[in-house]
């Protein structure tokens, strides 16, 4: 896969689903823009992988700050001229309690993780790819949203308001060469468990490596019909 002259930036990309697929953009040639909190855990990912000083950049930023988000956004286009793709990994889970047990606050983390991050940094780029004929915005969703089970609300709904924002922007950016899709896992398997420690309850996770694989045929040319799609990644179980 020859991703060339293309930017793309990355959100979460300290986690071991981020630094995955961090390692594969720049095995495949593109020039990588890393956001997160802590600008120090950013560059040990970058020493960690060995990408040259002049094909990547780091920018800190609470992505639940829509100014601080549209600030390294912005920054991003200027350092490198333009941007091409969005790999949003950002998230967490909280569950284990019913709807009434559930604390408001849980609720609000959930949104502020998938709802308010995906917002503010779409808001951020989708403009600059509509000016331009290619892109791609992949990030990572839960069956939970379409499906939800008891005692995993909170989570539900903020992986739900998510899909929704992520497919109507689907909608919005048809016409402009950029696509938009989600990858559906249920759990990361980092430590590779369910090859080996096989259980009826692993036998559904899905490790960083194959979520990237992913990722990397929906940034591909070959993907462009590929667009609003919600692909599940939990071997049908």
């Amino acid at each position: 896969m020859d991703l060339r002259d293309r930017v793309a930036i990355v959100t979460g990309a300290t986690g071991a689903l981020g630094m995955v697929v961090t390692r594969d953009l720049a095995a495949a040639g593109a020039r990588l823009a890393l956001l997160g909190t802590h600008l120090d855990r950013l560059e040990a990912v970058a020493s960690e992988l060995g990408l040259p000083p002049d094909r990547w950049v780091g920018r800190s930023a609470g992505l639940t700050d829509p100014e601080a988000t549209a600030s390294a956004i912005d920054a991003v286009i200027a350092h490198f001229g333009h941007a091409d793709i969005l790999v949003h990994v950002v998230g967490g889970w909280a569950g284990g309690t019913t709807v009434s047990e559930t604390p408001l606050d849980t609720f609000t983390s959930m949104l502020d993780q998938h709802l308010w991050t995906t917002l503010h940094v779409t808001r951020a780029l989708a403009p600059h790819l509509a000016t331009r004929d290619w892109g791609r915005i992949v990030a990572i969703s839960s069956p939970i949203a379409s499906h939800p089970t008891a005692r995993m609300s909170a989570y539900a709904v903020g992986k739900a308001a998510q899909e929704a924002l992520l497919v109507t922007l689907s909608r919005e950016l048809a016409e402009s060469g950029t696509t938009v899709n989600m990858l559906l896992v249920r759990t990361i398997d980092k430590g590779r468990v369910r090859d080996s420690e096989p259980t009826p309850k692993n036998a559904s996770w899905t490790t960083p490596e194959e979520i990237s694989a992913a990722v990397m045929y929906l940034l591909s040319d070959e993907a462009g019909v590929v667009n609003g799609a919600r692909i599940p990644l939990y071997g049908g179980s």
